[in-house]
């Protein structure tokens, strides 16, 4: 009798002792969290604490092999950096985007390079017609201006005041003179800057058909 009370007590213990094991094993038979503190000191854990959030952390499997790593928490001056950088980027996609179709309709537009000179000499003679047009109004304004000193100086001579009427006209004159001045040298400088971009545009054109044509041959 008291030796089956003691295999069966014997038992009872194995069991409690297995069951123990098999609960120590399935403590391990998932991932788990890995992490260093801000000493630099390795932690493992079920729960991630935030500090660990805060400085990042990677989850490993039960063989202790990394299969998810997140990186720390950015500041907030790394974070407006990234922002800046991915804005340059992204500028910078759309001007090479934006060039890259220039380029296509600058070759598709002009088969031939006296077809491209031939427009940009077009553009240039209408900027000059402009250019003469606004100093033949200019001359005709200060021409205008000239007359109404003239007057006003005369009427000045005979020691009489110059009318109110009159005073608003020649300051308006002078207005006028000075913004047809200003419109003058618009169009100068809308005929020079095109004058330099069809340059610019001429030896574009060449590199690129020469690109070409060096694309050709190499086939």
């Amino acid at each position: 009798m008291r030796d089956s009370l003691r295999l069966q007590a014997g038992i009872a213990l194995a069991a409690l002792a297995f069951a123990g094991a098999c609960q120590a094993a399935g403590s391990l038979d998932h991932n788990r969290y890995k992490w260093r503190d801000a000493q630099g000191n390795l932690h493992y854990g079920d729960t991630l604490p935030a500090e660990a959030a805060r400085l990042g952390y990677e989850i490993v499997n039960p063989q202790g092999l990394v299969v998810k790593r997140v990186e720390r928490a950015k500041t907030p001056e790394e974070l407006a950096a990234a922002r800046a950088a991915a804005t340059r980027e992204q500028a910078a996609r759309t001007e090479a985007e934006e060039r890259a179709r220039a380029d296509a309709q600058l070759l598709a537009g002009y088969p031939e390079e006296r077809d491209l000179r031939r427009a940009q000499q077009q553009k240039l003679e209408l900027l000059e017609q402009q250019v003469v047009a606004a100093r033949i109004s200019l001359r005709s304004q200060e021409q205008t201006l000239a007359d109404s000193l003239a007057r006003a100086a005369e009427v000045e001579r005979t020691n009489r005041g110059l009318p109110e009427a009159e005073a608003k006209k020649l300051a308006g004159l002078r207005q006028q003179v000075d913004n047809q001045r200003l419109a003058v040298n618009r169009r100068e400088a809308e005929r020079d800057a095109a004058h330099e971009n069809f340059q610019l545009e001429l030896a574009r054109y060449r590199e690129l058909r020469q690109a070409a044509a060096e694309r050709s041959g190499s086939r």
